[in-house]
């Protein structure tokens, strides 16, 4: 299938607005004639909802937790991006979009990261508007700091829970079309398959999850607004409830994926303590701005951090990137303590850990200061680990965090299912092979404020206003398989629980499609993975029955998804043969252990098209075209 990514012609930064006057509208009076079902209610799926109804839309919203604020948006700490400019430190559009194609090492579509970046400038006045408490500077301006990747301070925050701050505003937005009648909310509901009439999604099947009833729903269109997929590791930053069910089942009816093995590796987590771990949490990359990373000169040295001299620590990523120093890109600064680990120099009572230290801001800037800016998330690191980051060095390791594959869309946020949308993390298309840190908030906010409100309205000034029953063949098709799943994980009876079956995985993917890959290991971890799916259906326990609240069945579901596109994710990894951002293959490397890029064969993005069960899933290409930035090896020193 050929790829179009309807991207408009003419200049870069024309095309946007050009398109938006191009499009077909749909006259107010008519927006009360269609019904959208919005998928997620974390910042992409809360802002379209809430922007959708204010248009005049009717919007049915569904959400797995019990309110749309328990989204895992609200585990995003350290800031937004905005090409603001009010440090005056050199900051632009041009400059917020050059950083973001180079961060995401040249495998993004330019067209949407342009977009992406003339929209940050509006959320920012948006969620101002709404009264996010953004940290202000002593003259009453919206203060900023800088994140990897940049050398300009762009990134908007409140403390250290600006997520939190900003799904609030847009949960307020979505509370006031709920009030209105605009939006019907469906919380502790799970979408379980997508139903596509005559080739367009016209509705989902949901499982409500207290329950168990298995529902239908029928709309004009659908929008998939239902994060990523890092929990195929297990051990990740991700809330444990996070899950690609919505999409992968979009993607079996026919919605492409694209780009699965590109995941990001977060260099500023929480190491793992032990076995009884489910989750690991995440220390903000805001941290880096005054933490210095480093790690014993001398392997094996075992001495508490207060007494190792100056003289015999290598603060390695300055000494590395002297123009960037800790805040290179999470790629980067991952890679970089995983070889200062394997070099026998790691920290900590496992040697997997590096010290991100803060003793120098404090005696420059002050205790107080630094706990003004970054009192919540040392109080965390407390909580977790017992040690005080204000007295002694926080130990820190890379952890998975987050998915830059996701559903294929086009420059409308169209999927290859006509009618249905992906916005946000589900998504593959702005960050290309390597996110840059607080661009995850402003992609989710610019996709649902002000993209998929103009583009959804070019689909449905199309189609009629009539949206099919419920009793559709479709629907009944759709249900049944449904159903089929639940009863035939009811009825293996087997002797494994599928936290079992799912930490296996975690760790398959962990050792060979993790921070680093190579064609041997992701070979044999293929092999593992269809063993693991194998025994799966034939081993695992599933207690209890569908018609109930019944938590071990959801998850049974889920890892039912996670084993297949972990395959997928294998897959992609194995054709893809160069490094690039979060994809490191061993073999494609510097001298200099940095990514080895293969710009003539790998310049495009891998779209897998479903084929059926058990069978190799069809890869399309659409080739990249660099028009407004070259093609060069990335360069942070």
């Amino acid at each position: 299938m050929k790829l179009d990514a309807k991207i408009p012609e003419g200049p870069i930064e024309q095309k946007w607005e050009k398109h938006k006057f191009n499009i077909k509208l749909v006259n107010p009076a008519n927006k009360r004639k269609f019904e959208i079902i919005v998928v997620g209610t974390g910042l992409a799926g809360a802002s379209a909802a809430a922007t959708l109804a204010e248009l005049g839309y009717n919007i049915k919203a569904f959400c797995f937790q019990d309110s749309p604020r328990r989204a895992h948006s609200i585990a995003a700490q350290g800031g937004i991006n905005a090409a603001k400019n009010y440090q005056n430190d050199g900051d632009s559009v041009f400059r917020l979009f050059y950083d973001t194609i180079k961060g995401g090492d040249y495998r993004s579509r330019e067209a949407n990261v342009y977009r992406l970046a003339q929209e940050s400038v509006n959320i920012i006045d948006q969620c101002v508007a709404q009264g996010v408490p953004f940290a202000r500077e002593y003259g009453g301006l919206l203060d900023n700091r800088s994140f990897g990747g940049a050398q300009v301070s762009r990134t908007f925050y409140a403390r250290g829970q600006t997520g939190q701050q900003l799904l609030l505003g847009a949960y307020g937005a979505l509370n006031r079309q709920i009030l209105k009648g605009k939006v019907k909310m469906y919380p502790r509901t799970e979408m379980l398959d997508l139903v596509v009439v005559d080739g367009h999604a016209k509705g989902i099947i949901t499982r409500d999850l207290i329950t168990g009833k298995i529902e239908r729903h029928s709309a004009n269109a659908v929008v998939l607004a239902s994060g990523g997929y890092g929990n195929v590791f297990y051990l990740s930053t991700n809330a444990m409830g996070s899950n690609a069910t919505a999409s992968w089942r979009a993607h079996k009816r026919g919605a492409f994926f694209a780009n699965p093995c590109y995941t990001q590796i977060h260099p500023t987590c929480i190491p793992v303590s032990g076995e009884h771990q489910s989750k690991l949490t995440l220390m903000s990359e805001s941290l880096r701005n005054d933490g210095r990373v480093w790690v014993p000169k001398k392997k094996g040295d075992k001495r508490p951090p207060h007494q190792i001299p100056e003289e015999e620590r290598d603060y390695y990523l300055e000494r590395k990137y002297p123009s960037f120093g800790n805040l290179v890109p999470r790629d980067v600064a991952s890679r970089n303590a995983k070889y200062v680990c394997d070099e026998g120099r790691g920290v900590g009572p496992t040697g997997l850990a590096v010290y991100l230290d803060f003793a120098d801001a404090i005696k420059r800037d002050g205790k107080q200061t630094i706990s003004d800016k970054y009192g919540n998330l040392f109080d965390m690191y407390k909580q977790i680990t017992g040690d005080d980051p204000y007295e002694t060095p926080m130990m820190i390791y890379p952890a998975v965090h987050y998915t830059m594959g996701g559903l294929w869309v086009d420059y409308n946020l169209m999927t290859t299912i006509p009618g249905l949308y992906a916005l946000g993390e589900c998504n593959f298309s702005d960050h290309g092979a390597n996110r840059l840190g607080a661009s995850a908030l402003m992609q989710g906010l610019a996709d649902g404020y002000f993209v998929i409100p103009y583009t959804i309205g070019d689909y449905l000034a199309r189609q009629p206003y009539e949206k099919p029953a419920t009793d559709h063949p479709a629907f009944v098709e759709a249900e049944a398989g449904v159903k089929s799943q639940i009863e035939r994980l009811l009825s293996i009876g087997g002797s494994q629980t599928v936290d079992t079956f799912h930490r296996q995985l975690g760790k398959i993917m962990w050792d060979y499609c993790g921070m680093s890959r190579t064609a041997e290991g992701l070979q044999k971890a293929k092999g593992l993975v269809q063993e693991l799916r194998q025994a799966y259906w034939q081993d695992v326990k599933v207690i209890g029955s569908g018609e109930e609240l019944n938590m071990t069945l959801e998850k049974a579901m889920r890892v039912a998804d996670f084993l297949e596109l972990g395959e997928l994710m294998i897959d992609d990894a194995l054709h893809r043969n160069e490094s690039c951002g979060g994809h490191f293959r061993e073999e494609y490397q510097t001298p200099e252990g940095e990514a080895l890029r293969n710009d003539e064969e790998y310049a495009y993005v891998a779209a897998w098209e479903y084929q059926g069960e058990n069978q190799p899933e069809q890869l399309n290409k659409e080739y990249l075209e660099f028009e407004n930035v070259k093609l060069t090896m990335r360069s942070y020193k």
